[in-house]
This record gives C-alpha cells, sequence and structure tokens, in this order.
C-alpha cells in the first residue's frame, strides 16, 4: 500500500489533467491508469480505452435512436460520402464533439472503395475515444460512397437542422449548387418519401406489393376484372408520380414545377441517397 501512495504521488495533477482532457473520466480513475502504466500516458489512454470499451459493449442492447447524418463531397466534386453515426441520447448527439466525428468518418470515407464502407480501425479508434468520453454505446450505423467523374459528375448535399435527415444527390450535366441544394432539401421533406430518381427505379417488390394492393381494393370493391385491370393502371401511373423524385411537384415552390422541370434539360440526376438516424434499411 505505501509503495502505491508513492507511485500515486509521482504522478503529476498535471498528466492527471492531461489524460482527463482526453478522456472525459474522473481524475481518480485516470490517475489510477498512470500508476498501473508508470506514468506512460499513452499506455494509461489506450489501457481506459480497452478497460471501459469493454464494459461498454455489454451495453450493445439500448436503443441507439440518436445521432447525427454526415455528408462529405470532395472539392473536385470526383467522390461523395454519407455516414449516420448512432448514440443514446439527444444530448452526446448533439455534442460538437459528436458533430465533428461524424464529419470526419465521412472524409475518411472517401479513401475507401465506392459503395457500403466497412469501418476502418482509425474510424473505430475515433469513435472508441468518444465511446469513452461520454460513457455512451455510440456506434457507426452505415457509411456509403459515391465516385463521380471530374468535370462530369456534381454532387448536391443537405442535412436538416437537427443533424437527424441527411441527403446526398449526384448529377451528371450542367446544373448549379443551388439547384441541388434545394433538390436535396425537397427529399428531406417530401410526403411521400421518394423511392428512386424515375419510375423505372423504383424497386420491383414495392412496385409488386402495390400493385397486388391496388388489385385487391378493385376486386373487393365488386369490379370485374377488366374494369379492376384499368383502376389498377391508372392507380399505378399516379403511384409512379408520387414516389418518383422527377414527377413530384417541387415542395419548396410548387410554382416552380416537377423535380424534371428544376433540373433542366442539360442535366440529369443519376441518384440519391435519404439517411434519417436510427431507420431499418
Amino acid at each position: 500500500e505505501e509503495e502505491e501512495d508513492r507511485k500515486m504521488s509521482q504522478i503529476s495533477a498535471k498528466e492527471v489533467m492531461k489524460l482527463r482532457q482526453k478522456t472525459g473520466l474522473s481524475m481518480m480513475e485516470c490517475k489510477k491508469a498512470l500508476v498501473e502504466t508508470s506514468g506512460d500516458a499513452e499506455a494509461a489512454e489506450e489501457h481506459l480505452r480497452k478497460k471501459l470499451k469493454g464494459k461498454m459493449d455489454a451495453r450493445t442492447d439500448r436503443a441507439a435512436g440518436e445521432g447525427q447524418i454526415a455528408v462529405f463531397v470532395t472539392p473536385n466534386q470526383t467522390a461523395a460520402t454519407i455516414v449516420e453515426l448512432r448514440a443514446e441520447t439527444d444530448f452526446t448527439a448533439k455534442n460538437e464533439a459528436f458533430v465533428t466525428v461524424a464529419k470526419k468518418i465521412a472524409e475518411m470515407a472517401v479513401e475507401s472503395p465506392s459503395g457500403d464502407v466497412a469501418p476502418t480501425d482509425e474510424m473505430t479508434k475515433i469513435v472508441d475515444e468518444l465511446r469513452i468520453t461520454t460513457g455512451e454505446n455510440i456506434s457507426i450505423g452505415r457509411i456509403h460512397k459515391i465516385a463521380g467523374e471530374e468535370g462530369k459528375s456534381a454532387f448536391g448535399s443537405y442535412v436538416h437542422h437537427d443533424g437527424k435527415t441527411g441527403v446526398l444527390i449526384q448529377a451528371d450535366g450542367s446544373i448549379s449548387d443551388e439547384t441541388l441544394k434545394q433538390i436535396c432539401m425537397h427529399v428531406t421533406a417530401a410526403t411521400p418519401r421518394p423511392l428512386g430518381v424515375t419510375p423505372d427505379d423504383i424497386p420491383a417488390d414495392m412496385v409488386e406489393k402495390e400493385r397486388k394492393f391496388r388489385m385487391e381494393q378493385a376486386i373487393e370493391s365488386g369490379k370485374n376484372e377488366s374494369i379492376a385491370e384499368k383502376m389498377v393502371e391508372g392507380g399505378m401511373r399516379k403511384f409512379f408520380e408520387d414516389v418518383a423524385l422527377m414527377e413530384q411537384p417541387f415542395v419548396v415552390d410548387p410554382t416552380k414545377g416537377k423535380i424534371k422541370d428544376l433540373v433542366g434539360a442539360n442535366a440529369s440526376v443519376t441518384g440519391f441517397y435519404r439517411w434519417q438516424v436510427g431507420e431499418e434499411e
């Protein structure tokens, strides 16, 4: 015990405070970690991360309905990423450090291949550090990267003020940044939510489900098969108009017509992602 006390007294308050600022843990825990690692600050931080991560991983059953969506576009418009970082509380999700980490992961993801991105060791490390400082079960929900072509592609992005909904859009041709941002804002707010760029992009299983539902409704209302078919075809045209982005009236300013009018003849939207924190894919 005397030996322990002697070691404790050799650790300076400055070292303890430095470790506390890095980890957000109590002075006592930081001091103990420094004693256990003979004053090696880096080893002490690693020791605390391992020790606490074990505790935190046991708490992964907590719901993670809070968090941030972050979007990053490279300055030369050749790639863009969208990230979902999840937290347990709104307080943590709005914390500046949390928002910064979400943005940092989006930037890091640019180095990964296109498509769904698996978290790298570096990404995992900065998330672990956040878990230590917040004491919460923070996790990367998903990451996606889209590649573009310099001089041809253009990206638009928008993250809603609460940080919980974000949109990333890719286009080809001549289209302004402002127009792309306005389309992103439309995708965030539009009801029903757009499911594809054009009617051809609506997932086949959704189309089939909708058609089946409409047919059942028409038959139940007593219509014969040929009338029911016509009703379904008309209904499906309306369904495609409702859920295909290009066919939707521009919600921000309906006087400007549909989204395809906003895009114009010299450009085309090739894809979009609308992510909301905590939603099931």
